[in-house]
């Protein structure tokens, strides 16, 4: 019931696009880590695998050996499925016995996906060719990421949340978008994107430097 990609441009940002037909999918699967890497924890979902993966990256794991370490250690991996992009850009996937439906992973340069109860296994190897295809900046391309995946017919069902999140070695999620219960959450998320860059930055320098941060004219706030 979930689709995601994880990627990187290159210059030290890390990025998690998931959509899903279950709600607040977001909050649940995407775990990124400054200067480490991205992780998502879908299928039937436990969020803690997730932060067992970004620890195991941290301690100077690769993604491939992150992955096998966790599923060593995990008694219900086989309901678990795992998408890994550590900092070096290696990357890797685990499908559990159990995992949903069809399901299928993709790989790129810069970027890894997988999914469960997909329309069919080339769904996920969509995600990542669209994002090695664009250009611009990283939540504009996974945006673009997703929206081919669901014009290549996505999942099995309908699709009713979909998140984005991005870091960038600010020490928190710089760019964190989500739709928790929508008919159309990828659009909607689109729009959410769209009016977040322009003030992204903004709001960077307001946790930085906030005697330099720029004010928005609102009652309390005219600088």
């Amino acid at each position: 019931m979930t689709f995601s990609i994880a990627a990187t441009d290159g210059s030290g940002r890390f990025g998690i696009a998931v959509s899903s037909s279950s709600p607040a999918v977001a909050a649940r699967c995407a775990h990124l880590r400054d200067g480490v890497g991205a992780v998502s924890s879908q299928n039937i979902t436990d969020p803690r695998l997730g932060t067992a993966l970004l620890n195991r990256l941290q301690a100077g794991y690769s993604a491939q050996e992150a992955i096998d370490a966790v599923v060593q250690e995990s008694p219900a991996v086989d309901y678990r499925q795992l998408v890994v992009l550590d900092a070096n850009g290696g990357s890797a996937v685990f499908s559990g016995a159990h995992t949903l439906g069809v399901f299928g992973e993709g790989r790129g340069a810069n970027s890894v996906s997988a999914g469960n109860m997909l329309a069919h296994p080339g769904v996920a190897q969509v995600l990542c060719d669209a994002f090695e295809a664009s250009a611009g900046e990283l939540e504009v391309r996974l945006m673009a990421a997703l929206r081919a995946a669901v014009a290549a017919g996505g999942e099995a069902g309908p699709v009713r949340s979909a998140g984005l999140s991005v870091v960038s070695g600010h020490g928190w999620r710089d760019t964190d978008l989500r739709v928790d219960w929508h008919d159309h959450p990828i659009a909607e998320l689109e729009t959410l994107v769209d009016v977040w860059l322009p003030q992204r930055q903004d709001y960077v320098i307001r946790g930085l430097d906030p005697a330099a941060s720029v004010g928005y004219g609102v009652a309390g706030d005219e600088r």
